[in-house]
């Protein structure tokens, strides 16, 4: 019931909107803050949580102003979940959203009525979520115990903070650099109405736990003078100091404003990962005026921008809220890192800082995901935008010395499987992206793909690609490889099969490039993927050293040598050859007879990232209809408009970008490929605006919930016979017709060249 509640709540809020172009108000940040039980997990696993936040801001800000309803910087724990009800502040919070990853270099501002309280669940308000707002550029709540509203909005690197006390008594404010390690510092200026500090930030996965180099920086400004003030050291309070470090404990500052008297009080606040003086200068060159509705109008202009890119037309509201705050959960990350005026920490704990000249430095590039849909999606709709985070990475190679794996925290973490920033430079690359080197990128992912780091210690931090040595002597990696020096150990198999993507699509920028020698060794390793697929069963298989495969062998089950999944779910990840798949495993019979199996046997798990090409191989073999069965299956099963709508982490977009991809009825299978396999449109009229205002329109004639099939297809008037659609027609502009029907349509993109299936060397 709950549930129902709240979508109908929701619904008659956004129907007022309808007739609107105010995007924005079709999202809802709410979705995703609660748990989702999922048949096989635990109530206590993170697995099953969209771990999103209901964050304001703007697109790709580096901080995220959001609710705070637990104080943790620890893994797995994002500052806001929908089903606790105590609000302990606002967060100035870098959560990479939607993973299970830790918070870092944060700072947390709480308003306090007649009580004075450090503690955070000591000073938590009991709040109700019928007496909360949430949008992207906007967030409200009644604070019930202290009869206080606070309200929050914010830009990039600022945000302001509006308090209304309405009872009497004395008013506080308590600050709190949210140091786990005990390593936090603030400073009270009385005279100047500022607070100012920092929060060092520790690195995660290789390396867990050494300095990251940088620290979160803050400066905090009250439109009110300050009458008392004090700092708390550990538990304990001192009136009047207006400094401290931590030494192993916690800091935190409060102030005391002057009147007794019910009143509204403004705080401010600038963030830099640079310095206070830099967090000083962010904060005048965006919000340097008290007028709240100013910023909140800015915020909410440039939502409303990014999302109106694509306008979908429904009468289904629930389906546009579906798509709108998929579209919105997308633009988190990566973050933008540098100040202003382009000051940026150095990659790679180096703890000196450098500047960039054109653009913005981006991190927190949580790439085992997003090269999948997120960065695709960018490459239309903000391929500007994209290129700056390309060139980002070919930075952080160049400081570091090699091409990182998941480059967070501005750190090697080495966290996941895969070399995938080969595979989101290379996308950018073969489609053209603009601005970056290209030469100067492929050194850096030419190093990782034949290179072996050599430097026990720097390979321990995380440099190089996890058991590189073993993959180059025996093309794939075998059980015998433990693959020690990972947060991910073993999952020979998996690394594998990524290693071989990986490869294709280096193999194609050297192609493009003339790397006529590097180009005729990768296409071989592309087809590594044969080495750990069994033909004679058909799935993907742990293999030894001598050729021998493991036994005894279940494809069904959970296996260390696959990447959170089974062989099964692994034995599909060749999208770079999908042909040369059907002929390895059998033939095209053998494996559409896997791939029915893999679905009809509920084989199929939406909540991890491996999986979420596989509906879209039925197109390979010919029959594209059940692609569109499959496809709008996951989109009414998996996704909901409900506090617990997402099945699995949301993992920095991904999840959100399959469903903006799937829901407009085209997805990458092959980021690499410049070319995207048709499912099934969920809108009778989709207009995609690119950057520079060309307009490529979907249109699906008698579309419905029931007429999810394609019966027939025309593309700027010429007929269209394609399971497929090139990126360059779609950047391009024009019209894609559909009509749609209530059965499927086998005959419609049936022929045997109707998409690209095999590697083009």
């Amino acid at each position: 019931m709950k549930n129902i509640y709240f979508t109908t709540l929701f619904c008659l809020f956004i129907s007022q909107f309808s007739n609107s172009q105010q995007f924005e108000n079709w999202v809802n940040p709410l979705i995703g803050t609660d748990i989702r039980i999922v048949e096989g997990k635990d109530k206590n696993s993170t697995e099953e949580r969209g771990q999103v936040i209901p964050a304001v801001g703007v697109p790709h800000g580096m901080t995220n102003w959001v609710a705070q309803t637990q104080p943790t910087e620890q893994k797995c724990h994002p500052p806001y979940y929908y089903f606790q009800l105590h609000f302990q502040g606002f967060r100035a919070s870098h959560w990479m959203n939607g993973s299970c990853t830790q918070d870092y270099g944060s700072v947390t501002i709480m308003p306090l009525s007649n009580t004075l309280e450090f503690d955070p669940d000591k000073r938590a308000s009991l709040f109700s979520h019928d007496d909360e707002t949430a949008t992207p550029s906007y967030y409200s709540v009644e604070l019930n115990e202290y009869n206080i509203k606070a309200e929050i909005t914010g830009l990039s690197r600022s945000g302001i903070m509006q308090f209304d006390f309405r009872q009497e008594g004395d008013h506080y404010i308590v600050i709190e650099p949210n140091s786990d390690e005990g390593a936090g510092y603030i400073k009270i200026i009385p005279e100047k109405r500022e607070i100012i500090g920092y929060n060092p930030v520790h690195r995660i996965y290789q390396g867990y736990g050494m300095p990251a180099g940088f620290s979160g920086h803050f400066v905090i400004q009250l439109n009110n003078d300050i009458e008392e003030f004090g700092i708390w050291e550990g538990q304990k309070s001192y009136k009047g100091k207006e400094e401290a470090k931590g030494d192993n404990y916690s800091v935190a500052a409060w102030i005391k404003l002057p009147s007794s008297k019910s009143k509204k009080t403004g705080v401010k606040i600038g963030t830099s990962f640079t310095s206070i003086e830099n967090a000083r200068k962010n904060l005048q060159a965006e919000i340097p005026s008290w007028d709240f509705n100013k910023v909140r109008q800015q915020a909410s202009e440039i939502w409303n921008k990014t999302l109106g890119q694509i306008e979908v037309e429904s009468n289904i509201h629930e389906d546009k809220i579906k798509f709108y705050t998929a579209l919105y959960e997308t633009h988190f990350l990566p973050r933008v890192f540098s100040d202003v005026d382009g000051s940026y920490p150095k990659f790679d704990g180096a703890e000196s800082i450098l500047k960039i000249e054109d653009g913005e430095y981006y991190c927190d590039f949580s790439q085992w995901d997003t090269y999948r849909a997120v960065h695709p999606l960018f490459s239309i709709l903000n391929p500007t935008r994209n290129g700056q985070m390309a060139n980002s990475l070919v930075l952080k190679a160049k400081q570091g010395g090699w091409l990182p794996i998941f480059p967070s925290w501005n750190s090697y973490t080495a966290a996941m499987i895969g070399d995938h920033c080969i595979s989101m430079i290379g996308d950018a690359i073969i489609k053209n992206i603009p601005g970056f080197d290209y030469e100067e990128a492929y050194e850096v992912m030419r190093k990782n793909a034949f290179e072996i780091n050599a430097d026990s210690i720097s390979y321990r931090d995380g440099k190089g690609r996890r058991a590189m040595e073993s993959y180059l002597k025996y093309n794939y990696i075998p059980l015998e490889d433990p693959v020690r020096e990972a947060f991910h150990k073993q999952e020979q198999v998996s690394r594998t099969l990524e290693y071989a993507y990986d490869d294709f699509v280096l193999s194609q920028v050297a192609k493009k490039l003339n790397k006529t020698n590097d180009y005729t060794q990768l296409k071989e390793r592309a087809l590594n993927y044969k080495n750990v697929i069994d033909p004679a069963i058909g799935y993907a298989r742990g293999r030894h050293s001598d050729g021998r495969w493991i036994e005894p062998f279940d494809p069904f089950a959970f296996s260390p040598f696959i990447c959170e999944g089974t062989p099964y779910h692994y034995t599909w990840y060749v999208p770079q050859d999908v042909a040369g798949l059907i002929e390895h495993i059998g033939g095209k019979e053998r494996f559409t007879t896997l791939l029915d199996n893999f679905f009809e046997g509920g084989h199929y798990w939406h909540g991890n990232e491996p999986g979420h090409h596989i509906a879209y191989l039925f197109a390979y073999v010919q029959e594209p209809w059940k692609t569109q069965k499959w496809i709008h299956n996951i989109i009414e099963s998996e996704y909901f408009t409900t506090p617990d709508g997402l099945s699995g982490n949301e993992d920095a977009g991904q999840m959100s970008a399959w469903l903006v991809f799937s829901m407009l009825g085209f997805y990458p299978v092959c980021p690499g490929m410049p070319y995207y396999v048709i499912g099934s449109p969920s809108f009778e009229k989709i207009s995609i605006t690119m950057e520079d205002g060309k307009k490529f329109i979907i249109q699906a004639n008698n579309f419905n919930k029931e007429n999810i099939y394609i019966q027939s297809a025309t593309f700027n008037g010429e007929t269209y016979n394609k399971s497929y659609i090139h990126h360059k027609d779609i950047i391009s502009g024009g019209k894609l017709i559909f009509e749609m029907g209530k059965t499927p349509h086998k005959q419609w993109a049936s022929s045997d060249d109707s998409i690209p299936a095999s590697i083009n060397f």
